[in-house]
């Protein structure tokens, strides 16, 4: 008996180390399935979040990457400018421009050759400095007298950069220079700042001056044309223009190619906003740009085209260097046209091509 019952202990001892060692090859193999489907999971989830990072690059700025997660950071759609608002961009003219709104004007007889949307009234950005530049230069205040960036003429409208730091001191006139030429915007803050009176009185001479020119449309609430609430219309800036040629200082800062300037220990070397100014095949006798996401890309310039004196007026112009291309296809158009070519005027239907 005893016999029979250790052969049963021994089968059984057998048995039990036949099946633990299954179970050890068993376990390893069970595991690298395991791992193998989270390997799985892991990869097409990367996949995943690669397809979402690559389908959004047309609307992202940029994307950040982890070892653990993928943050899309996505754009904000461009505002429209008040003339897209209002729909104007709908109107045909026939030398196709960008520009929503557009005026030309022979400066000796007043003969409108070219209109499109000229009487709307739109904001217009950096083309106030103009403005700006007439009340400063005909005060007659001392162009070599100091004046000080301070933080007041630091932008808080729409958070532009400067490379006139807070603390830098330049002559009336350079500021002047660098309002008119590069659309400094700290530099024409600074000239309304520094007014005999302040701010409240220079702002109030820019609007007494507008009148006067019977500027019907115009509004002025500060002298860098930051604000949107600067407005007027093609007609309008066409009438500043012609008061603002007619002041030597004005047309030789506006038309100045280049400039440089001492700052503190630096020598800043600043440009025309307008490439025009360059181009031999231009003579531009005043000219001012202008630029914000309401207003759009605008042109002010006195030229002479085929010898006549023109005004030309671009307003919400739709890409960066559309305004440049709609006064190239003007002067095209002037040229090619005889003397007492019919004005055109654009047509209020909209352009469903």
């Amino acid at each position: 008996m005893s016999i029979t019952l250790n052969s049963v202990f021994k089968q059984t001892l057998q048995v039990v180390g036949i099946l633990t060692f299954s179970a050890a090859l068993i376990s390893p193999a069970a595991d690298a399935a395991t791992a193998k489907r989270q390997i799985v999971k892991k990869s097409h989830a990367a996949k995943t979040v690669s397809k979402t990072v690559v389908s959004s690059r047309k609307s992202a700025r940029f994307v950040t990457k982890s070892a653990r997660k993928s943050v899309v950071i996505v754009a904000s759609p461009p505002r429209l400018s008040f003339g897209q608002l209002a729909g104007l961009h709908g109107a045909q003219d026939p030398l196709d421009l960008k520009s929503s709104v557009a005026l030309v004007i022979d400066q000796d007889t007043r003969e409108v050759l070219f209109s499109k949307n000229d009487h709307a009234v739109l904001p217009i950005a950096s083309l106030t400095k103009l403005m700006t530049g007439v009340i400063v230069s005909g005060a007659h205040l001392p162009m070599d007298e100091t004046i000080t960036i301070t933080q007041d003429d630091v932008d808080t409208e729409k958070g532009s950069s400067s490379r006139l730091r807070v603390g830098a001191s330049l002559t009336r006139g350079e500021l002047l220079h660098l309002a008119l030429m590069s659309s400094e915007n700290r530099a024409a803050h600074a000239l309304g700042r520094t007014y005999p009176g302040g701010m409240a009185t220079f702002v109030s001479l820019m609007n007494a001056k507008a009148r006067m020119l019977g500027m019907k449309d115009t509004r002025y609430v500060e002298p860098t044309g930051l604000s949107s609430q600067n407005q007027s219309s093609a007609q309008d800036l066409a009438t500043l223009v012609n008061a603002a040629h007619g002041d030597p200082v004005l047309r030789e800062l506006s038309t100045s190619t280049g400039y440089q300037v001492a700052v503190g220990r630096q020598t800043l070397q600043y440009n025309n906003t307008n490439r025009l100014v360059k181009n031999p095949e231009w003579e531009i006798g005043l000219q001012k740009t202008g630029y914000i996401s309401e207003a759009g890309q605008c042109l002010v310039m006195q030229t002479k085209i085929a010898g006549r004196k023109l005004i030309m007026v671009f307003l919400d112009s739709a890409g960066k260097l559309s305004r440049l291309g709609d006064a190239e296809r003007v002067r095209r158009w002037v040229e090619s046209q005889p003397v007492h070519a019919p004005r055109i005027s654009a047509s209020t239907q909209p352009n469903n091509g």
